[in-house]
C-alpha cells in the first residue's frame, strides 16, 4: 500500500467569522481545517476517534507544526488533505491545503499522535494492534 491508499480531503470555503483584523485566516484556524481532513482520514479506515475510544486506546497529538505558505482569505474554496504517513509505532500525519483548481499550495502540517491507554492513561511503546 503506498500513501495515498491512506489520503482523504475535504473541500472547505473560508468563513467570516476565521478572519483575523488583517481580513486573512488567523493561523490558529488552519488546525481546524487540518483536523476535518484528519477526521475524514480516520473515518476512511474505519478508526475514528469513537472506534479510538472503543479500542480502549487513546491517540492525543504529542507534536504539530505548520508552515504557512500563502494567507487564506473570506469566501477562499480550497482543499485540505490529510495522508497519514507512518501507523507502526505512533500516528503520523500530513497535511496540505491547496487550491483545488490549480493545486497551489496555502500551508503544509505535520501532526504526531501516540496510543495512550484510556484506562491507565500510560503510553504505549508501539501502535496496539
Amino acid at each position: 500500500m503506498t500513501a495515498k491508499d491512506f489520503t482523504a480531503c475535504a473541500e472547505i470555503e473560508i468563513p467570516f467569522a476565521d478572519l483575523d483584523p488583517l481580513d486573512v485566516v488567523w493561523h490558529g484556524n488552519y488546525w481546524r481545517y487540518f483536523d476535518e481532513a484528519r477526521s475524514r482520514l480516520l473515518r476512511s479506515i474505519d478508526y475514528d476517534y469513537l472506534q479510538m475510544r472503543e479500542s480502549g486506546w487513546l491517540w492525543p497529538v504529542v507534536h504539530c507544526s505548520c508552515r504557512y505558505l500563502k494567507p487564506l482569505s473570506y469566501g477562499q474554496r480550497v482543499r485540505v488533505c490529510a495522508t497519514l504517513t507512518e501507523y507502526e509505532l505512533l500516528l503520523k500525519i500530513s497535511y496540505v491545503i491547496e487550491d483545488p483548481e490549480t493545486g497551489e499550495k496555502y500551508a503544509k502540517a505535520e501532526t504526531t499522535q501516540v496510543a495512550v491507554t484510556a484506562q491507565t492513561g500510560e503510553t504505549s511503546m508501539g501502535s496496539p494492534h
